[in-house]
């Protein structure tokens, strides 16, 4: 299976690296809107391409793994690459996934290609835990935690007030919450009892740091609905100890079964990452190939997780898979 990576930035050396890990995948090319020049990667003997010429080398990838964010990026990105190969992206702006998946769907239908948006650990792999809890305990409530781990948005957000010279912030799970909805009680929890928000901040010299504590915490869609913490520490300290790019998370849903909804039964999926990006990339790659797989059995047009199935992922064949896994 070639590969192609459109965008060489944290999650584009992710899915380099993924794909390093899995013999059946090849890297064929890299696609950046730099100068290529400028760009060097770690795997011998691949191209790096400009995205104006993407579509010179269209017959030479299989599935072209879309790197850019959700914001502004993704949303035209995914539909005008579906015009030219089979595309995967991990699109996580909930609320537009739908909006997405119509403007994918229509041009991968139009140009017989396959596509998957909104593909990583969430949305992706919480996705799956939330259906497939829902399905088993349809008398239960879902609960979702993420952290603790870093935000890049929230850290964003902290880098763009004025006299913040770095910032990090951490998103954490309240520990009295997620033992509530353990115990199988079915806890009703505001936005400001499930997470917690902490800080780091690196403050440019003679700044106001009381103003900037107070802009943070008050931070509308941020901050203001969460306990949040501000710590003021140096560049040194900043890239001594938060450099990483950590997270995970917990996907619990606890319902009742048996006659008189008698019996207490809790799922929980969780994650903990080392690295964010290199982890999403790794369920990226397992899902190109499905989308590769998909095409070549005339499946068209736009795919979430949902519709993926699970025995698509692997390399292995069925009869592997059977005897080993199940």
């Amino acid at each position: 299976m070639k590969i192609g990576i459109l965008g060489y930035g944290n999650l584009g050396k992710g899915v380099e690296a993924a794909v390093k890990q899995n013999p059946d995948c090849e890297l064929t090319a890299v696609f950046t809107r730099r100068d290529p020049s400028t760009v060097k990667i770690l795997t011998s003997g691949v191209p790096v391409y400009n995205v104006s010429d993407v579509e010179k080398h269209k017959d030479e990838v299989d599935v072209l793994i879309i790197c850019g964010g959700s914001a502004t990026d993704l949303p035209k990105q995914t539909p005008e690459y579906a015009k030219y190969f089979n595309v995967i992206d991990s699109f996580d702006t909930h609320a537009k996934i739908p909006e997405h998946f119509a403007n994918v769907d229509k041009v991968a239908k139009d140009f017989k290609h396959t596509a998957l948006i909104s593909c990583g650990w969430d949305p992706g792999l919480f996705s799956l835990s939330r259906l497939y809890a829902n399905c088993i305990l349809p008398n239960g409530k879902d609960y979702t935690f993420w952290g603790k781990g870093v935000s890049q948005g929230h850290s964003d957000a902290i880098r763009r007030i004025e006299g913040v010279k770095d910032g990090k912030q951490y998103t954490i799970p309240v520990q009295s919450a997620l033992d509530a909805v353990r115990s199988g009680s079915n806890p009703e929890l505001t936005t400001r009892q499930k997470h917690t928000r902490e800080c780091f901040v690196v403050a440019e010299e003679g700044a106001d740091k009381a103003r900037i504590e107070k802009e943070i915490k008050e931070m509308p869609n941020y901050f203001a609905d969460y306990d949040t913490t501000v710590h003021f520490i140096s560049e040194e300290e900043l890239k001594r100890d938060h450099s990483g790019i950590p997270h995970g998370g917990f996907v619990i849903r606890s319902g009742k079964t048996g006659w008189d909804n008698e019996f207490n039964n809790v799922i929980e999926y969780s994650l903990k990452l080392d690295s964010n990006p290199a982890f999403t990339s790794s369920v990226l790659v397992a899902y190109a190939r499905a989308v590769y797989r998909m095409n070549k059995e005339g499946q068209t047009g736009c795919k979430t997780v949902f519709d993926v199935a699970p025995a698509y992922l692997s390399p292995l064949s069925g009869e592997e898979i059977r005897a080993h896994l199940l």
